[in-house]
């Protein structure tokens, strides 16, 4: 999204250069003009709203907030159902499982992919809860977050900027505080605000920083940051000219509506009075009698516009689905998704959305990755150690599933493919590895029991007729022999 490139070789996070921070802070403040355009769109706040008309005409001012539909559409679909952890190696991952839901990583996945489809780009910041010693996700502001790379070919992170300002009500002067996190460091910086860009120019001499870095053993930067895409850029930001236009004609329809009831009533041959005093006399006696007297050769009749509904109705219908169809999100309240449609026909349908939403998965990914490393890394000093690199993180789709036909692919592939993989297909399976688990446990248990059955003589196999024919000759030869025993 926002990254600045800074030499390498003159990056020490033991001696922060304050003026450079400084620069960066007040360049990205003048580069967030077009995130600020796309939070007011999401949140209602229209050019249609600021539209003046003259001559007190009509002026409906309609907002049809497509931007917030298009975006909570995309965030549901790719974040609806939470990301699942799995571990393709031998270790145990279950304290890192726990140490994200303490963190509630699920509630912070969600608030980053907003602000990915919002602003093309999200921030999360892992830092340690004061007086607790676990590590803690929260979800930052695009509007006042950047990173710091370095000037390689890998780009690789220098630190990530956090800031806001802090006004002096007293002098009505102002600083920036901003939170910079290093690889190994936390600083907490005060910068003067009164300090133009003319002023600072590109920094050339340093100002190193007075105030005391805090260890925070997580081994990278603590800020993690999100693309919605390669470019930064959000779900519905390309569509605000054609959200615009739709704002536009449906006010326009409205007082297309608003000017046929207050139609103008023309006379032909006849005036309502000799003078200003008789004609107000007359149109009051016309709104309350609803009735005109005309001499016999003059005749009235209401001058309206007249609408092309059919034609209105056509551009809007058209300016609606090109604004769906180039943000790739379908309108689903579209007769289009109605019935119950199969499996394959839905994947059709949503095949535009299902490819941006890959592009987020992957980007998304590359973060998760960062995630996991400050966690484990946080985890390791309390002598838990994990390999990152076994670590998978799986997505789900918030979407209606026909279990009937999911059904039916399991059983087909029951001896084709893995156990653990058939279960991932049944969205309502959250853990395979629990689910196989359990089956295998329950399998036991009969086993055992049967086992014990048997050996109470409880369960036992059916005889056959000639089997019980010689038990009773082998009875009765017995009984037989005791007595001539007997006898004898």
């Amino acid at each position: 999204m926002f990254r600045f490139t800074y030499p390498a070789d003159k990056f020490d996070e033991n001696k922060l250069d304050k003026n450079m921070i400084l620069y960066l802070v007040r360049k990205h403040e003048g580069m967030v003009g077009r995130l600020l355009k796309n939070k007011k769109y999401y949140d209602g706040n229209h050019r249609i709203l600021s539209r003046k008309r003259e001559n007190e005409a009509p002026n409906s001012r309609v907002v049809c907030n497509h931007a917030k539909d298009i975006a909570d559409t995309a965030t549901g679909y790719f974040m609806g159902n939470p990301i699942t952890y799995s571990n393709t190696g031998e270790q145990d991952i279950t304290a890192l499982l726990e140490a994200f839901d303490e963190a509630n990583v699920d509630d912070v996945d969600c608030d980053n992919a907003l602000d990915m489809s919002i602003y093309g780009a999200g921030y999360e910041y892992v830092y340690v809860k004061k007086d607790e010693a676990k590590p803690v996700s929260k979800n930052i502001s695009p509007l006042s977050t950047f990173i710091i790379v370095d000037d390689s070919i890998e780009e690789n992170e220098l630190c990530g900027v956090y800031y806001y300002k802090r006004k002096n009500s007293a002098n009505e002067t102002y600083v920036y505080v901003a939170t910079v996190s290093t690889a190994n460091y936390t600083y907490v910086l005060h910068i003067d605000g009164t300090t133009t860009m003319a002023d600072i120019g590109m920094p050339v001499d340093a100002l190193w920083a007075t105030e005391q870095p805090v260890p925070h053993y997580f081994g990278e930067p603590q800020i993690i940051e999100y693309l919605n895409n390669k470019e930064g850029m959000g779900d519905f930001e390309q569509q605000i000219p054609l959200i615009d236009a739709y704002n536009t004609l449906m006010s326009d329809r409205i007082n297309d509506k608003e000017q046929f009831i207050d139609a103008v009533l023309v006379l032909y041959g006849a005036l309502l009075g000799d003078d200003e005093k008789e004609v107000t006399e007359a149109q009051k006696k016309l709104r309350e009698n609803k009735l005109l007297e005309l001499p016999e050769d003059a005749k009235a009749e209401y001058l309206t516009r007249q609408m092309d509904e059919n034609g209105a109705e056509v551009l809007r219908k058209a300016i609606k689905e090109d604004i769906y169809n180039f943000s790739h999100v379908p309108n689903f309240m579209d007769e289009n998704f109605a019935g119950n449609v199969s499996g394959v026909a839905m994947e059709y349908k949503l095949l535009g959305l299902e490819m941006i939403t890959k592009v987020k998965e992957r980007q998304y990914k590359r973060g998760l990755r960062k995630r996991i490393r400050l966690y484990c890394n946080f985890l390791g000093m309390k002598a838990i150690m994990m390999e990152t690199g076994s670590i998978i993180a799986t997505f789900s789709r918030a979407l209606p599933k026909n279990l009937q036909e999911l059904s039916q692919i399991v059983a087909n592939l029951q001896s084709e493919v893995s156990a653990r993989t058939l279960l991932k297909l049944l969205p309502f399976v959250e853990d395979p590895d629990y689910e196989i688990e359990a089956v295998n446990k329950e399998k036991a248990e009969d086993v055992k029991r049967q086992q014990e059955l048997f050996a109470q003589g409880l369960n036992k196999p059916p005889k056959f007729e000639d089997e019980e024919e010689k038990e009773r000759e082998d009875d009765l030869s017995e009984k037989q022999d005791t007595v001539k025993k007997t006898e004898e």
